[in-house]
């Protein structure tokens, strides 16, 4: 098992009798998550159940709360001494966080929950357990972690973080970000051998993410549409999104367009970048722009451009870092990101003197504290005033 950066704050977390939730896409590695945590348990009267299974689920369905608890007592669970109780995919229980609850407040029981909604897993499971429980987001690897799990030397990798380019550090890593924008960052698909293996992967993810997340979360009839919807947005990742154009095209009504770009939000499939709202542009935009979580998926979809696939991927580099929007008049002036409303980045696969006195003007006209150019490639000019996607994690 190679052990991922958020372990450490779940290992904390066990010891506390609040319920510690972990949420993310499929496939991202939380089942692994609760597995290591049940490794750390230092005594043995835990029980792993998977919502998958459908005994499983019958179990935590019943009416009767007593019913259930003689259930976890067949299964080998001691309730008279400390338990530690892990579910996986909880969402697939509508009535898991009452029965949750009850157990929690009756019973000296430490619950590891999992689930692939954050709607869910922030909304109806927290109102249930309001003061019970903490949430940690689980995504796809980032590029240190990559690097983990291709079993790199990272002596000294940690001097190039958000730092200036230096080619040293670019020619060593170059190859490694370069798999790692066009593959993405699932766990399995970086452990894959073959460019094939890991296309084929990426099928079985998105194919599982539509088959059985949204048949979950949406009507039957939504899993068609959503892959619909899908492909349209891949070919508009970093654009401002008409929802209603997309409803044309898609012949749905413009509302339901926007539950469903929510739902696929809430999922983890795409995160939205809304505009930069800082009073001082009349022209500003409301129309938001979506990318991909993993750039893997995206270039799954084979009607994306090189500089979109970049962009990308700088985008879901700098989310994991604080919140993102995005600047644009109508008269074409943008940034591409402001990260914690204060830096604005502007992402160039290959970075020019022009486009850094660009920026510079245009965050100082938006009395923004900094601005940095984000480039994949070694300019031929010798160029070097900005971050390589590489160092950004």
């Amino acid at each position: 098992m190679v052990r991922r950066t958020i372990y450490k704050a779940l290992e904390q977390h066990l010891t506390k009798k609040q319920v510690t939730v972990i949420t993310g896409m499929r496939r991202v590695g939380k089942s692994t998550a609760v597995r290591h945590l049940l490794s750390k348990v230092p005594h043995t009267n835990v029980l792993y159940l998977d919502f998958e299974r459908i005994e499983n689920r019958i179990l935590f369905n019943q009416q009767s709360y007593n019913d259930i608890e003689r259930g976890l007592q067949t299964l080998g669970l001691s309730l008279s001494e400390p338990a530690v109780v892990a579910l996986d995919e909880i969402q697939l229980v509508p009535n898991s966080p009452s029965v949750i609850k009850s157990l929690y407040d009756t019973y000296n029981i430490k619950f590891i929950v999992t689930g692939s909604s954050s709607f869910y897993l922030k909304n109806h499971f927290s109102e249930s357990l309001a003061g019970r429980k903490q949430i940690f987001e689980m995504y796809t690897l980032d590029f240190e972690e990559f690097l983990v799990f291709k079993e790199q030397d990272l002596n000294g990798f940690q001097v190039g973080r958000m730092q200036p380019f230096l080619f040293t550090f670019y020619d060593r890593w170059r190859g490694f970000y370069e798999e790692f924008i066009q593959y993405g960052g699932f766990p399995e698909v970086v452990l894959s051998d073959s460019p094939q293996e890991k296309t084929d992967y990426l099928k079985d993810v998105l194919n599982a993410y539509i088959e059985l997340d949204i048949r979950l979360l949406a009507d039957f009839s939504a899993s068609d549409t959503l892959y619909k919807l899908i492909q349209l947005l891949s070919v508009r990742v970093g654009s401002r999104v008409d929802y209603s154009k997309l409803a044309s095209l898609i012949g749905e009504n413009r509302h339901k367009i926007k539950d469903y770009l929510h739902l696929l939000e809430y999922t983890y499939f795409i995160q939205i970048v809304r505009p930069y709202t800082g009073g001082l542009d009349k022209e500003l935009t409301k129309q938001p722009k979506f990318y991909f979580s993993d750039t893997g998926l995206l270039q799954l979809m084979g009607q994306v451009s090189s500089g979109q696939l970049f962009e990308n991927a700088i985008a879901n580099q700098l989310a994991r870092l604080g919140p993102l929007n995005y600047y644009e008049r109508a008269k074409g002036t943008e940034i591409d990101f402001i990260l914690d409303r204060q830096q604005a980045y502007e992402v160039k696969e290959t970075c020019t003197p022009r486009d850094l006195q660009i920026l510079t003007d245009r965050a100082r006209l938006l009395q923004l504290s900094g601005s940095r150019l984000i480039g994949r490639h070694l300019p031929t000019s010798g160029f070097s005033d900005f971050i390589w996607g590489g160092s950004i994690w």
